[in-house]
């Protein structure tokens, strides 16, 4: 039987809006993590067959095929093709995907998956506002105004509709929040994202060249107080930017190979894709179908929640990993072991194969078998991939 294995799972540190990382352009950005992950694999950059980037604020520095642009940026020969896709927050997950299915499908046998987003050259929403702003419309036709009976799907109403609906009160997201803080906060005392994190050089304040290395959201004074202290999004709501994701600046990469290419160029495999899933659901409350994602995946990949040793499941807003707990039936202490998106930062584009290269890591370093990935997503979607550590 074809399997799919990954052989390399890298990432940047995270850099905080206009922090360590806003004076390097995404394509280089993205380039660094390419050419990281080709010293590190020891692979020929020849014999790469693809490379599926994914990026959400394809505006500005990000547009016109920033993947072919990363390629031509990095040490990879123009041989190389390369495409730019958009599954909002999911994208380089779907690139994984993708990638798995390539190799599933005996049609190519190394195909690099990546994402980058810089949050701070490339705000979000900048692909949307900036044509809206210039007199050319929005994605939201009238039809789908129609079948929905809202203007626009906005993810702040539907953390709020979920908070609502699974009954999470502003004190159960806060110390959620907290816990990503204090996770993270340890991970990095521990070395956990050592083997995962390339660093690039920076220029500090002062003017200074350094290696960025270590994620820069992280705050190790945070209390209960300090997070319950920030505004609310909505008036008598209880999200806030406190208890949602950070915005963040980042670059990652994974390397998906067959079998055969394993065999052909000496590569040591660090995982095997169990399964590869991607479900669709309410636009509206749009965050909740990682839920029905994750049950789907593990009817077809023959696992149990109980199976699975460690999840990481986007922070994208507290109340989303607090339901798919509840809703799956997992264990609190396998998730996000070493703190998320809440402390970490959510690169966009770049959050899919971030996750992955921490999830994988993360399986190796603690000696544990399988692991899943999932997210919400925009549009209401989600990925789901299980992996096996080898």
């Amino acid at each position: 039987m074809t399997q799919a294995y990954i052989v390399s799972a890298l990432r940047t540190a995270g850099g905080k809006r206009k922090g360590a990382l806003a004076g390097w352009h995404p394509v280089e950005l993205a380039a660094e993590v390419i050419n990281a992950t080709l010293d590190r694999s020891g692979i020929d950059p020849a014999v790469i067959e693809d490379v599926i980037m994914g990026c959400v604020s394809q505006a500005g520095e990000q547009s016109f095929q920033i993947g072919r642009h990363a390629v031509l940026a990095s040490r990879l020969p123009e041989t190389v093709p390369a495409v730019t896709i958009d599954r909002q927050c999911g994208s380089s997950q779907q690139a994984i995907q993708f990638a798995t299915q390539a190799v599933l499908s005996g049609t190519q046998d190394v195909v690099l998956a990546a994402g980058v987003e810089s949050m701070t050259r490339v705000p979000m929403f900048t692909a949307t506002t900036l044509p809206a702003q210039a007199g050319l419309g929005t994605p939201f036709a009238d039809r789908i105004k129609q079948r929905y009976g809202v203007e626009e799907f906005s993810q702040f109403t539907g953390a709020q509709m979920m908070a609502d609906k699974y009954g999470f009160d502003r004190l159960t997201l806060d110390s959620f929040a907290l816990e990503s803080h204090r996770r993270a906060a340890a991970a990095v005392d521990a070395g956990a994202f050592d083997a995962e994190i390339v660093p690039v050089a920076v220029v500090d304040a002062g003017g200074n060249e350094r290696l960025h290395r270590v994620d820069e959201g992280i705050r190790r004074d945070a209390t209960l107080e300090s997070i319950g202290s920030v505004k609310t999004l909505q008036e008598g709501g209880v999200i806030s930017a406190a208890n949602a994701s950070q915005i963040c600046d980042g670059a990652s990469a994974v390397l998906v190979v067959s079998e055969s290419a394993l065999k052909a160029y000496g590569l040591i495999p660090l995982a095997r894709i169990h399964n590869v899933t991607v479900t669709g659901g309410d636009p509206i409350i749009m965050l909740e179908e990682p839920i029905r994602a994750t049950r789907k995946a593990l009817a077809r990949s023959g696992l149990s929640i109980d199976d699975i040793d460690l999840y990481e499941v986007n922070e994208a807003f507290a109340p989303v990993p607090l339901a798919w707990l509840r809703e799956v039936g997992a264990d609190p202490d396998k998730l996000n072991v070493n703190g998320g998106a809440i402390a970490l930062g959510h690169p966009l584009g770049s959050s899919g194969t971030k996750l992955m290269a921490t999830l994988v890591h993360g399986l190796r370093k603690r000696g544990l078998r399988y692991g899943l990935q999932t997210m919400c997503e925009g549009g209401g979607i989600a990925n789901v991939t299980i992996v096996e550590a080898l």
